[in-house]
């Protein structure tokens, strides 16, 4: 289990992480989630031992993870860090770079082990290509690879698919996870893509000014945010009050409804003016405005400028 404890660190006066705490359990996969500069690439830098704390505890098991202060090389041999600067080494091959920590004692398993990890980032055929000559996305793909070469019992993961065309991203995901999952390695994944958090993370942490704002199953955090901050962090969100919906007394209560979760009806009571319709390939979302505020709904046709509409919960 990893174990972080109550964890607080600043780079100058201001803190960066703020007493962060909780557990993860061997095997499990992590997302950090949160707007940029909230803390997600510190708080694994912190986790990998890069830094020292300047409150808290950190432990994997009964192993406490310490910063430069305790040892002479920084970060744990049993964490691989992947950060979003690669560190390839440009004048060797891809093959090379993968198997750069791998021993040569035992050559023919160092190059089963080399193709098996091409194998999973789809870059077999760039095997004996030099690394200087490869696009941003494929260097990222290598250092994937070699983060894995000597299998790591914790996989800290900053941004991973940045740089990679969203028709090898997919396919990426379910590979990298997918073996993950299979070796029992955990993984913290710092991200953007609120697909990383939905569709392959067992829990998922929102992070807001180095502040722990939630922790729990990444669909129960889709399906219930906890505020319009974590909501609006898997997508457009709404804030809608309850009495513009529905006939109820409490005019103060407010939902946040994603745009799938309005519906374009003949006599609903939330009238809304079209002002945009964006193809989204199996749908469009509208934007429209209610009240001088911006709204978003899914429709399956486009809707002419000023249309006006009614809206339900679907």
């Amino acid at each position: 289990m990893l174990k972080v404890q109550n964890i607080s660190f600043a780079y100058t006066d201001k803190p960066v992480i703020q007493n962060v705490n909780f557990a993860i359990d061997k095997g499990e996969n992590i997302a950090i989630i949160g707007e940029s500069g909230c803390g997600k690439s510190t708080l694994l830098k912190l986790i990998y031992g890069l830094y020292d704390l300047d409150e808290g505890n950190l432990f994997w098991n009964d192993f406490e993870i310490r910063g430069p202060k305790f040892y002479l090389v920084p970060g744990m041999p049993f964490i691989k860090y992947l950060s979003q600067d690669f560190d390839l080494m440009p004048y060797v091959t891809v093959a090379e770079n993968v198997g750069k920590f791998l021993s040569n004692v035992h050559q023919d398993q160092k190059n089963a082990r080399i193709q098996e990890l091409l194998e999973i980032v789809e870059m077999t055929e760039f095997a004996d290509v030099k690394a200087k000559l490869l696009s941003g996305g494929q260097q990222q793909r290598v250092a994937l690879a070699r983060a894995l070469a000597l299998e790591p019992e914790i996989l800290l993961l900053d941004e991973p698919f940045s740089h990679i065309d969203n028709f090898r991203k997919n396919a990426l995901r379910r590979n990298l996870f997918a073996y993950l999952k299979g070796k029992g390695v955990t993984c913290i994944v710092a991200t953007h893509d609120s697909t990383d958090a939905l569709s392959f993370a067992d829990q998922t942490i929102v992070l807001f000014d180095g502040k722990m704002v939630t922790m729990g199953n990444s669909v129960d955090l889709y399906n219930v945010p906890a505020n319009k901050y974590v909501a609006s962090l898997f997508g457009e969100v709404n804030e809608v009050q309850l009495s513009n919906l529905v006939i109820i007394d409490d005019e103060d209560k407010t939902l946040l409804l994603y745009p799938h979760q309005l519906k374009l009806v003949d006599n609903g009571l939330m009238k809304v003016v079209v002002k945009q319709s964006y193809f989204k390939g199996s749908y469009y979302l509208i934007k429209a405005v209610y009240n001088r505020k911006v709204v978003f709904f899914e429709h399956d046709v486009a809707l002419e400028f000023n249309q006006e509409v009614s809206l339900m919960i679907a």
